[in-house]
């Protein structure tokens, strides 16, 4: 399909928001399948860091991307293959089989946060594509469809956390129903009104590592823990303390909230205990002795992490980081709040 001809006459601009979690990896078939009857569940929350994608023609045959911090790619599309960093942008335009078409990425988040980068990249152009072909948007079918994609390119288990933010935005606790019933998750939202999250910004904080995270180690092991029986006690501990937390939050409960999150990241520390490196174990020890909770973000092992807890006390909390960030080249606390929705079509 030549998208050259259409794209001539249409601007086609999607963006939707990246993500911070608790209680990510449940999001995973591999977990959520047999803890089923514990009805596992992951909570995030969408940030207004947004991955903006843009489409306009190119040259027959072929497929332009272009990304900032990343090399432009221009290649044949009998050029198959998906390996290297735009691997996954290449597999969404072979599945729809589209050419004629220069990609433009433009992220607001850092490169390799550990925010949901490359699955936001995902929802959003296939929801461009939709846009330009002038098919329904139904954010649902998008999740699941970038989720499968992610999961062919990467050649390894992969979640739908990242996807379902991208694809709703907001605060949602989102159930594992896959294998029970259609839909394959249930969205829980946290909050019924703007003004509270808008309430919530205040009490929330995140900052970025200045180191790319890795994620593939620290999953696979938590995979392999998990399949051996070794990790399973823990991942219910964390089915558990999801729920706990979300409960929490909801209330506007913070204190409560943080001591819940930081049960959860010691026990994923006792497991793999490099999902925090240097700079993220100061981070979490700040956050403590203020009063907060704080857990990295994915699967961790550099990138973000996020940090909630009464207001007075994040305030302190911003100041403590930045001075622990401040000599780290790249490193930085945050300016970000909850994004409300999820795609966006300009």
């Amino acid at each position: 399909m030549n998208l050259a001809p259409i794209l001539k006459n249409k601007k086609i601009h999607v963006s939707v928001p990246c993500r911070i979690d608790f209680g990510g990896t449940l999001d995973i078939s591999t977990f959520y399948l047999p803890l089923a009857e514990l009805k596992p569940a992951t909570l995030n929350l969408a940030l207004d860091m947004r991955t903006h994608v843009y489409l306009s023609p190119g040259e027959p045959g072929r497929i332009k991307i272009s990304s900032k911090g990343f090399d432009t790619i221009d290649r044949s599309r009998d050029n198959k293959g998906w390996d290297g960093p735009m691997g996954l942008m290449f597999a969404v335009f072979q599945y729809f089989n589209a050419h004629g078409v220069h990609l433009h990425i433009e992220s607001h988040s850092p490169v390799r946060s550990a925010l949901g980068g490359s699955s936001c990249a995902a929802v959003a152009i296939i929801a461009a594509v939709y846009t330009a072909l002038e098919k329904q948007i139904n954010p649902e079918h998008i999740a699941w469809l970038a989720h499968y994609l992610e999961g062919a390119v990467a050649g390894v288990l992969c979640g739908v956390q990242d996807q379902a933010a991208a694809a709703f935005g907001g605060v949602n606790l989102w159930e594992w129903t896959f294998g029970h019933k259609s839909p394959e998750f249930l969205r829980r939202p946290v909050f019924d009104s703007h003004e509270k999250l808008e309430k919530l910004n205040r009490h929330l904080l995140v900052a970025y590592c200045g180191i790319p995270h890795e994620s593939k180690d620290v999953n696979a092991r938590w995979v392999n823990d998990f399949k051996s029986g070794r990790a399973y006690d823990a991942f219910k501990r964390i089915s558990g303390l999801t729920r706990q937390f979300t409960g929490a939050l909801g209330a506007f409960s913070f204190k409560e909230a943080a001591q819940l999150m930081n049960r959860e990241t010691a026990v994923r520390c006792d497991m793999t205990p490099d999902v925090l490196d240097n700079t993220g174990m100061k981070l979490w020890d700040s956050a403590k002795t203020q009063g907060c909770g704080a857990r990295f973000t994915g699967a961790g092992g550099g990138g973000c992490l996020w940090a909630i807890g009464e207001e007075t006390d994040i305030e302190k909390l911003k100041i403590e980081w930045q001075k622990i960030l401040d000599s780290i080249d790249g490193a930085m606390v945050l300016d970000t709040a909850i994004a409300p929705r999820g795609i966006r079509i300009y």
